[in-house]
C-alpha cells in the first residue's frame, strides 16, 4: 500500500483520484493536516483511508506506516509560496525540510525505502540555458526552491547509506483542474496567475496584479512552462511503478518544453472566458527568474510519459472549475 502525504492538497488530490481510477482494487492512505488541503477533494473515493496529521509528528507517522503496511510513499506535503518563503523562511525550513526529515526517519525505522518526491524547477534558479534539463546547475534563488534542493540532497544520502530508491519530480508550473471539475485549485491566499486571472474574469477579484513588465522577454513579462495537474498525476503513477525495479535516485523534469508569458496567459484567459480581465503591473517579485522552460526528455525516455494537455486545455479546465468550485 502507498502513503500519500499532502494528499488532500491541490496536486496531491489529483494524484490520489487518478491513482484510484487507474487502480480501483487497491487501497491508498492519505496523510494531510488540512492546513492547505481540503477533505472535500477526497469525497467519493471509497478506497482511500484518510489520516489527519502532520509529517512532523514522528510517532503518529510511524504508527500509520505500520498500521497500513505501507511499502512506498508519495510525498507532496509542503508549503509552496515563493513570496511567502522569502518573507517567512523559518516556516518553510521547519515544515518542508524538518518535516521531511521526520517523515524519512519514520520510514527508515519502518523499513519503507521507496519514495516519489514532489520537487520543483525552483531548485534551478536563474537558467543558464534553455530549455532546462536535469544536468542544469541547481542554484535556487528563493527559500522555497532551497528547501526542495535540500530535501533532494537528503534523499541522496538515504539512497547512498540506506539503499533507498526514490524519484524526485521537478515540475514546472502546475495548473488546470480535473476535466469534470470534480476537484481543482483552491488556495488561500491564491498567488498563481491562471486562477487569479480567472477570478478577475468571474468578478470575484477586482483586478489582476502582474509582477513585472520589464523582464528581458519579448513582451516584458515572465515566461513559464505550464503543465496540467492531470499530467503531473500520471507522471507520479509512472514513477511509483518504476520504484519496484529502480535502484538509487532519479531526478526528472516535468514540463511541456513550451513557455508562455504572463501577458499571453491573460490574453488566452480573455479569449476562453469571453471576458475582459482588468489588470495592472506591479514591481517584480523577489525570487522570480525571467524564463523557466523544461526539457522533459528524461520523463519521456525513463518514465514513458508525455503530457496530454496543452495550455488551452489547462485554462479551459481551470475555468470550468472556477465557475463550479466546491471548496
Amino acid at each position: 500500500m502507498i502513503l500519500v502525504t499532502g494528499g488532500a492538497g491541490y496536486i496531491g488530490s489529483h494524484f490520489v483520484r487518478y491513482y484510484t481510477q487507474c487502480r480501483p482494487a487497491e487501497k491508498i492512505v492519505v496523510l494531510d493536516n488540512l492546513v492547505e488541503g481540503h477533505l472535500e477533494a477526497l469525497e467519493g473515493l471509497s478506497n482511500v483511508h484518510f489520516e489527519r496529521g502532520d509529517i512532523n509528528e514522528f510517532d503518529a507517522v510511524k504508527g500509520i506506516l505500520k498500521k497500513h503496511s505501507v511499502d512506498a510513499v508519495v510525498h507532496f506535503a509542503s508549503y509552496c509560496y515563493v513570496g511567502e518563503s522569502q518573507e517567512n523562511p523559518s516556516k518553510y525550513y521547519e515544515n518542508n525540510v524538518a518535516g521531511s526529515i521526520s517523515l524519512f526517519r519514520a520510514m527508515d525505522e519502518c523499513g519503507v525505502k521507496k519514495l516519489v518526491f514532489s520537487s520543483s524547477c525552483a531548485t534551478y534558479g536563474v537558467p543558464t540555458k534553455l530549455p532546462i534539463d536535469e544536468t542544469h546547475p541547481q542554484n535556487p534563488i528563493n527559500v522555497y526552491g532551497l528547501t526542495k534542493f535540500l530535501i533532494e540532497r537528503i534523499l541522496e544520502g538515504y539512497a547512498y547509506t540506506k539503499d533507498w530508491s526514490f524519484t524526485a519530480l521537478r515540475y514546472f508550473n502546475a495548473a488546470g483542474a480535473h476535466p469534470d471539475a470534480l476537484i481543482g485549485e483552491s488556495h488561500a491566499p491564491e498567488t498563481h496567475i491562471i486562477p487569479l486571472a480567472l477570478k478577475t474574469a468571474l468578478g470575484t477579484k477586482e483586478q489582476l496584479h502582474v509582477f513585472g513588465d520589464d523582464y528581458e522577454t519579448p513582451d516584458g513579462s515572465c515566461i513559464r512552462d505550464y503543465i496540467h495537474v492531470e499530467d503531473l498525476a500520471s507522471a507520479h503513477l509512472l514513477a511509483v511503478e518504476k520504484l519496484s525495479e529502480q535502484k538509487g535516485g532519479q531526478f526528472i523534469n516535468l514540463g511541456t518544453a513550451h513557455g508562455a508569458s504572463v501577458k499571453e496567459i491573460v490574453a488566452l484567459c480573455e479569449e476562453i472566458t469571453g471576458k475582459k480581465i482588468n489588470h495592472s503591473f506591479s514591481p517584480r517579485r523577489s525570487g522570480d527568474p525571467a524564463r523557466l522552460v523544461a526539457d522533459p526528455g528524461k520523463a519521456v525516455s525513463y518514465l514513458g510519459w508525455r503530457p496530454q494537455h496543452d495550455l488551452r486545455s489547462i485554462i479551459e479546465t481551470a475555468w470550468k472549475w472556477e465557475q463550479n468550485k466546491r471548496y
